[in-house]
């Protein structure tokens, strides 16, 4: 049976935000995938970066280091 556990979600307002972070995410071998948002996280554009809950400080230190915008960012129980 599968069982839901915490990851760290980073919601954006933009797919041109989505797709800017992904991007840089890769290239920096920054771990993750690009999910459709979760129900329990409303933002704008419908995407989110889905990653381990350990990984959520490096991830928003990179988007702030970048000056990539992002709308929200929680821990979420989600499926593996």
């Amino acid at each position: 049976m599968r069982r839901k556990r915490p990851f760290a979600v980073i919601a954006f307002a933009s797919t041109e935000q989505a797709l800017a972070a992904e991007a840089m995410f890769t290239q920096r071998g920054l771990p993750g995938r690009m999910i459709p948002i979760p129900s329990q996280v409303s933002a704008g554009c419908g995407l989110a970066w889905k990653a381990e809950t350990s990984e959520e400080q490096a991830l928003l230190d990179a988007l702030r280091e970048t000056g990539i915008g992002f709308e929200t960012h929680a821990l979420v129980e989600l499926f593996d």
